[in-house]
């Protein structure tokens, strides 16, 4: 068997506002952020998150919400990159409420990790078409930020 390797792709930091609490519907306890913006950066691509994305969280019963988002990065030399992101944050409930609250959390005290996935139709980054990756996050009062790594 072959044996998992990686490699850094990039950091990025995302705004996040408030969510919408949709409240417990037929299928999820279902809540909706709006992503208003950030940055990434990493050795072989770097640019800006635009105002287009949302997070559809999901609460689970357990307490552990399920990330779900889609949104859009241009590179600095101006190509769009289609980003979908969906993953898994736990901790015991006090800690999971003092990031609600928007206290500042060391990222060792709760689990927060992502895979990611990409589309574009840029000829340079291309090569993200065929890029699973997968990142530790962590909450900031105003946002988050991931540390992503492309699996090879």
């Amino acid at each position: 068997m072959r044996e998992l390797r990686w490699r850094p792709l990039m950091t990025f930091f995302l705004d996040i506002t408030p969510p919408y609490n949709l409240g417990k519907t037929p299928t999820a306890d279902r809540r909706i952020a709006a992503l208003p913006g950030g940055y990434f950066e990493g050795e072989r691509l770097r640019g800006t998150i635009l105002p287009s994305g949302s997070d559809w969280q999901v609460v689970r019963s357990d307490g552990a919400w399920v990330i779900d988002v889609r949104t859009l990065l241009e590179t600095d030399d101006g190509a769009l990159i289609g980003m979908r992101y969906q993953g898994l944050r736990h901790g015991d409930p006090e800690v999971l409420a003092a990031i609600a609250g928007g206290a500042a959390v060391s990222p060792l005290a709760y689990y927060m990790r992502i895979t990611t996935s990409f589309e574009t139709a840029s000829e340079k980054y291309g090569w993200l078409n065929r890029v699973i990756g997968v990142a530790h996050g962590h909450r900031l009062q105003n946002g988050a930020i991931y540390n992503v790594f492309e699996i090879a």
